[in-house]
C-alpha cells in the first residue's frame, strides 16, 4: 500500500461516488447528500480524472455506471462501512465477545482471589480468553509496555516502605481491593507452640527461629525484612523457595517458621498440617491492589473486566470469604 499516493484522495468523493452508484442521478444524489447540484457534478468531476475513467455516461433515465465503476461498486461499500466503523466509539459485549485478556498476579492472591471472579466471567463472557501468569519482577514492565492487561500485585502500606502502594511507575492506575496482614504458620506440635500458650511469644523469640521464605518479585527479602532492617535487626532465612506452597509444606516438615499473609495461610491450613500464630510484634498491613495502565481506562473491555473484578471482591468481603480474620478493606 502506498499511503502517499492514498494521502492525496478525498475520502469523502468516495462516499460520492457510492452514492451516485446508488442513485445513479446527480440530482438525487446532492439531495441525499445535502449538497448542491453544482457541487456533486465538480466532485464527479474529480472522481474521473483521479480514477481516469468517465465513471458514469447521461442517458434519458440517467447515469449509467461504466464498467470500470461497475467494479468499483462491488469494492466500495464494505471498504466505507469499514471506514464507518472506525469513526464509532468502541464496544464491548461479553456474551458474543472472543477478546483475549492476559493479568500477572502474585501467587498469595491466586487461590484467593481466581474462584471468585472466574465464575462470573465465563457466565458473562463465555467465549472471552483469560491467560494468567505469576506476578515477577517484570511484569510491571510489561504492564506499561502493553504486554499483559492487568496485574494483581501486593503492596505494603507502611509508610517507609520502597513497595507502597504509591509507588508505582508514571502511567499505572491501581485501585485497592482489600487489605491483609501478616500471621505465621509452624508444624503441629512445634515446640514454639508451648511458648506461645505461656504468654512468652514475643519478637526476640520470633527473631530466634529459623525460617522460610518465598521469593518474591526476584527478592529473597520483604518488606518485613527492611521494616527490621531500619530497627537494626534481622531475620535467619534458613531456607529461600518460589512459591507459598513450596513454603507451606517445608514450613510442615521442619521446625522453621512461615510469615506469609493471612488470606493465604487459611489455604495453606487446608493441604498441611500447620498451625497459625500471631506475629508477636506490630507491623502495618498490606494491600492486594489491582493494576492497569491509563492508557485502558476508558477501553470498554477493560472497564467490564475492572469492573467484574472489583464487583467479585467486593461480594466476597461482604460474605467473608475472603478475609476470616478482622481485617477491614480498604
Amino acid at each position: 500500500m502506498n499511503l502517499d499516493n492514498l494521502a492525496r484522495v478525498d475520502l469523502n468523493l468516495l462516499v460520492i461516488l457510492q452514492v451516485l452508484l446508488e442513485e445513479q442521478s446527480v440530482t438525487r444524489a446532492a439531495h441525499r447528500l445535502h449538497l448542491s447540484q453544482s457541487a456533486v457534478s465538480k466532485s464527479l468531476n474529480r472522481l474521473r480524472e483521479a480514477l481516469d475513467d468517465p465513471l458514469f455516461q447521461r442517458t434519458a433515465h440517467g447515469l449509467k455506471p461504466t464498467a470500470h465503476a461497475l467494479a468499483l461498486r462491488q469494492k466500495l461499500l464494505p471498504v466505507l462501512q469499514n471506514l464507518y466503523q472506525l469513526t464509532q466509539p468502541p464496544t464491548f459485549h461479553p456474551a458474543s465477545s472472543q477478546r483475549h485478556f492476559t493479568f500477572s498476579m502474585v501467587e498469595s492472591a491466586y487461590e484467593t482471589l481466581i474462584p471468585y471472579f472466574i465464575g462470573p466471567l465465563l457466565q458473562q463472557a463465555p467465549s472471552v480468553k483469560l491467560d494468567s501468569y505469576v506476578w515477577t519482577e517484570k511484569s510491571m514492565q510489561d504492564l506499561q509496555q502493553g504486554q499483559i492487561d492487568f496485574g494483581i500485585a501486593g503492596r505494603d502500606i507502611h509508610p517507609q516502605s520502597d513497595f507502597k502502594i504509591e509507588h508505582v511507575p508514571e502511567g499505572i492506575e491501581y485501585q485497592t481491593l482489600f487489605n491483609d496482614h501478616q500471621v505465621c504458620l509452624v508444624r503441629k506440635n512445634h515446640p514454639i507452640l508451648k511458648i506461645i500458650e505461656s504468654g512468652n511469644w514475643d519478637q526476640a523469640q520470633y527473631l530466634a527461629m529459623s525460617h522460610v521464605q518465598v521469593r518474591c518479585e526476584g527478592n529473597d527479602w520483604w518488606a518485613l525484612d527492611y521494616h527490621l532492617a531500619n530497627l537494626g535487626l534481622h531475620r535467619h532465612l534458613s531456607t529461600t523457595v518460589p512459591d507459598f506452597y513450596g513454603a507451606a509444606s517445608v514450613c510442615a516438615h521442619t521446625d522453621l517458621i512461615f510469615t506469609l499473609p493471612s488470606s493465604f495461610a487459611i489455604h495453606a491450613q487446608k493441604l498441611y498440617s500447620l498451625e497459625s500464630v500471631p506475629l508477636p510484634f506490630d507491623f502495618m498491613p498490606m494491600a492486594y491492589v489491582f493494576l492497569w495502565h491509563e492508557r485502558n481506562n476508558q477501553e470498554p473491555g477493560h472497564q467490564w473486566f475492572r469492573e467484574l473484578i472489583f464487583n467479585s471482591v467486593d461480594n466476597a468481603m461482604a460474605n467473608n470469604h475472603i478475609i476470616q480474620t478482622g481485617v477491614p478493606k480498604g
